[in-house]
C-alpha cells in the first residue's frame, strides 16, 4: 500500500518540485530541497503511538506519518509530542507537522491547520471494574486522570465540573500506570486508545458512550496554502488506496471496523 500511494502522489510531487520560484517561499518546497521533514508524534499510548522494544516509534500515527515522508521522497525525523505541546512547536516551526492523534476543533483551527480526517476517534471513559463507575455523572468527586491541554479535558471542565482531575502530559504511559496502580478511580481519553487498553487489562473496564465524534487530522502552521492541499491529496490517497482500512486493521485487529472516513475524490 505504501508503495502505491508513493506512486499516486508523484506526480504532484514532481510538479511541486519543478515549480522553481512559484515556490520559493513554500513550506513544501523547503521540506523537498532539505530532503528531510520534521514529524511530530505522540507516543503516548498504544496502538497510537509508542516505543518498540528497541526504543524505536511504532504505531497506527507512526505508520501515517512514515507513508506521508516516502509519498514525498524524504526521510522523516520524529519527535515526540503531546498536549499542548503538539501546536506550540508547529507554531514555532520547530516541526513541519504533526500527526499525533490531535482532534481538529475549531479552539484549535485559530492557532493551526488542519487536513481532512485521516482517522476518527470519540471521547470515552475507562474506570476500575470495581469503581461502580458507570456513567459520566458517576465522575462527580472521582478522581479522574486526563491529559493536559486535550479535548477530554475541555469536555470533563464544562460537563463534570465536580470530578478531581489529575493531569498528566503523556496518558500513556502516565496516565495508564495511574489506572493500573489505582491511584486514580478512572480516566478519560480517545476511545481508539482506551479500547485498546481495556481489552488488555482486567482491572479496567470502559464505560458505556462516546461523548464525541472527533475528526483526527494532520495539522500544519497556517500560511502555506500549498503544502495544506498536498497534504489533503496525500490523506485522500491514503483513504482511496485502502492503505488506512489495512494500517487501522494492523493495529485494531482483523476484526476491527475502521470508521468512516470521506476522501477528497
Amino acid at each position: 500500500m505504501q508503495s502505491f500511494l508513493k506512486k499516486t502522489l508523484t506526480a504532484a510531487t514532481m510538479c511541486a518540485a519543478m515549480a522553481g520560484s512559484a515556490f520559493a517561499e513554500s513550506k513544501l518546497q523547503e521540506i523537498l530541497d532539505a530532503g528531510v521533514i520534521r514529524i511530530g508524534v505522540s507516543l503516548g499510548g498504544e496502538p497510537i503511538g509508542f516505543r518498540d522494544d528497541r526504543n524505536n516509534p511504532v504505531g497506527y500515527d507512526v505508520d501515517v506519518a512514515t507513508m506521508l515522508a516516502e509519498a514525498l521522497g524524504v526521510t522523516p525525523e520524529f519527535t515526540d509530542v503531546s498536549g499542548d505541546a503538539r501546536v506550540s512547536m508547529l507554531v514555532a516551526d520547530q516541526l513541519d507537522l504533526v500527526v499525533a492523534n490531535t482532534s481538529a476543533t475549531l479552539p484549535r483551527a485559530k492557532s493551526v491547520a488542519f487536513s481532512i480526517p485521516y482517522n476518527r476517534a470519540g471521547l470515552r471513559v475507562i474506570a476500575q471494574a470495581d469503581s461502580g463507575i458507570s456513567s459520566l455523572a458517576d465522575l462527580d468527586g472521582k478522581k479522574v486522570v486526563v491529559g493536559r491541554g486535550t479535548t477530554g479535558e475541555a469536555f470533563l471542565k464544562r460537563e463534570v465540573p465536580g470530578a478531581e482531575l489529575v493531569y498528566t502530559d503523556t496518558f500513556s504511559p502516565d496516565g495508564v500506570l495511574l489506572l493500573r496502580q489505582k491511584r486514580v478511580d478512572a480516566g478519560i481519553e480517545d476511545s481508539s486508545l482506551l479500547d485498546y487498553l481495556a481489552t488488555n487489562e482486567d482491572s479496567l473496564v470502559t464505560v458505556p458512550g462516546l461523548h464525541s465524534n472527533d475528526p483526527i487530522g494532520i495539522a500544519i502552521a497556517h500560511g502555506d496554502g500549498d503544502f495544506l492541499r498536498w497534504v489533503d491529496m496525500f490523506v485522500s490517497s491514503y483513504i482511496q488506496s485502502g492503505a488506512y482500512e489495512s494500517n487501522y486493521k494492523k493495529w485494531w485487529g482483523a476484526d476491527a471496523n475502521p470508521p468512516t472516513l470521506i476522501p477528497l475524490w
